[in-house]
């Protein structure tokens, strides 16, 4: 059994079918199952279950389904880290990004791609939560996530946090230039409920922590959408800077919130124990540097 072998039993285990899987490795269907035969007579162990049109794996296939997927990957990491070594920097950066992004992450890849021009990109929005399951997958080595969040398995560089402000449509009228949560509690408000980072509950647990009732009339999950209906006049809301200077241009005013301890906590994370890439590498340098001339 080889490397291309294996490859051609995770093509099968992950499209069920011998005629997908065929066509993703641009090949006819004969050749492929004769592979599949010659792997489970090798082996003396079935492999698939055949279920109507569709191929399930067995225990002893999920077993080498997963040795498989760490076999490939380390062979793929290896080639990679010789090219490096060959040829200078070059290959690919892949991070997630959460929902409300990192403010300063397109001034670094600006800078990153000047240093390093041979390098490509793969920049992907989701949630904290699919960020960290993409990486254990490998299809991302890098993620900025939202923070608190179990990540045991990882390293984490832990960036800035922002404050969050208060923002109504630049005619609303106000009552007083000076912004406490009991003085925010008389306005209705539309908060953000971007999904897997907790910032409606955080911000009404604002609220709840003081006493006070925060009176929420709506929940919105797209910040454009939000922050142009806030424009309107219907409702205030509550979000971090990073939002506000990502979305420039609305007829909004914001103010800081005096009595506030709520903070947007992001950070750069990455598998603990792992090989990752020198364009990686490099990334996290150019962030650690970034943050601490920040601070």
């Amino acid at each position: 059994m080889d490397i291309r072998q294996l490859r051609y039993f995770i093509a099968i285990a992950e499209e069920k079918q011998l005629t997908a899987a065929a066509d993703k490795l641009n090949m006819t269907q004969p050749p492929l199952g004769q592979q599949l035969r010659g792997m489970e007579e090798e082996l003396g162990v079935q492999l698939f279950i055949r279920n109507g049109k569709w191929m399930e794996l067995t225990e002893a296939g999920e077993t080498l389904y997963t040795h498989a997927l760490q076999l490939t990957k380390s062979l793929e990491e290896t080639a990679m880290e010789l090219q490096e070594m060959g040829l200078g920097m070059r290959g690919k950066l892949t991070i997630g990004v959460n929902t409300l992004s990192a403010l300063a992450l397109p001034m670094l890849l600006h800078t990153f791609k000047e240093r390093y021009p041979l390098v490509t990109y793969k920049i992907q929005q989701n949630e904290s939560a699919q960020i960290v399951r993409l990486i254990k997958e490998r299809s991302i080595e890098l993620g900025i996530v939202r923070l608190p969040l179990e990540l045991s398995d990882f390293e984490v560089l832990t960036l800035q946090p922002e404050p969050f402000y208060f923002v109504t449509g630049k005619g609303s009228p106000l009552d007083t230039p000076v912004f406490t949560y009991r003085v925010i509690q008389h306005y209705p408000l539309i908060l953000p409920s971007a999904e897997g980072l907790g910032l409606y509950q955080s911000i009404v647990g604002q609220f709840t922590d003081r006493g006070l009732t925060a009176n929420v009339i709506g929940e919105c999950s797209d910040i454009v959408t939000l922050l142009k209906w806030v424009s309107y006049g219907d409702a205030a809301t509550i979000v971090p800077e990073s939002v506000l200077q990502l979305h420039q241009g609305h007829e909004i005013q914001s103010f800081p919130i005096t009595d506030s301890d709520l903070q947007f906590a992001i950070g750069l994370i990455w598998l603990k124990g792992r090989y990752i890439t020198q364009a990686a590498k490099q990334f996290i340098e150019l962030m650690r540097v970034n943050e601490d001339t920040r601070q």
